[in-house]
């Protein structure tokens, strides 16, 4: 009986890390091209999770960061009093579980908002990595520095500030980063239900519908659903520009 022919093939990892339209967002940014396999070496193929799972939870030995190739993550931690508190979301490019790597357990619990698909880095391994890429290292130690500015950034806006000028600077933050993966500013499905946003703000779900209803109709933006479209970028801007002048 004839010997079946093994076939090499090309690694999927290997395929994705170079052709993924999010390398200027995610780690490769950070990689000269020639050590790009270094990276490819660590990554564990991107897993698949359906709405609601679980990607790590609260407490646990911290093993992996991840890193969001499509769909989207919401993040919280369970208080004293035993209530969910969303800390935050996260969208194609950007990586989750970096406020747990100084630590042996993870922050908060990473669940999955839609059907959403990750590339895993384990820590050990990321670290060692680091070690050997001085770029590497600097640019995690940028998104780390930036994960310690969108606390504070979170910590100011629910501290004093009116529905409208959370709501306006969520919705800002989301044309942003919907902006840097090249696709439109100011047409986009929201990732989250209101109750998230009303959770992550500090609000009520009844607030968030007037809110939304009010910038309708002043002609700020138009929603249906999760379907929002910016139509008044500045006035926008207007609004957290306002609470920025009173916090100074």
């Amino acid at each position: 009986m004839a010997q079946a022919i093994r076939l090499q093939q090309v690694s999927p990892l290997k395929a994705s890390c170079n052709q993924c339209s999010l390398s200027n967002l995610c780690l490769p940014l950070a990689i000269e091209e020639n050590d790009l396999d270094s990276l490819e070496d660590i990554v564990q193929q991107g897993r698949i999770y359906n709405r609601g799972e679980h990607i790590f939870d609260q407490s646990t030995p911290v093993r992996s960061c991840f890193a969001v190739k499509s769909g989207s993550v919401k993040t919280s931690i369970i208080t004293e009093g035993g209530e969910e508190q969303v800390t935050g979301f996260f969208m194609p490019g950007e990586l989750v579980g970096l406020d747990s790597m100084s630590g042996e357990t993870y922050a908060c619990t990473a669940r999955a908002l839609e059907r959403t698909s990750v590339c895993e880095f384990p820590v050990e391994k990321l670290e060692e990595l680091t070690g050997r890429l001085p770029e590497l290292q600097h640019h995690m130690y940028r998104m780390m520095s930036q994960e310690i500015q969108n606390s504070h950034q979170l910590a100011m806006l629910l501290s004093k500030n009116t529905a409208e000028e959370r709501i306006a600077a969520l919705l800002l933050s989301l044309s942003s980063r919907f902006r840097r993966r090249r696709m439109s500013a100011t047409n986009f499905s929201l990732p989250m239900a209101r109750n998230d946003i009303a959770n992550f703000l500090g609000l009520a779900v009844e607030t968030v519908s007037r809110v939304f209803t009010r910038f309708q109709n002043q002609g700020i933006i138009r929603a249906r659903g999760r379907e929002v479209e910016l139509l008044d970028v500045d006035a926008l801007q207007l609004v957290t520009r306002d609470f920025a002048r009173q916090g100074q």
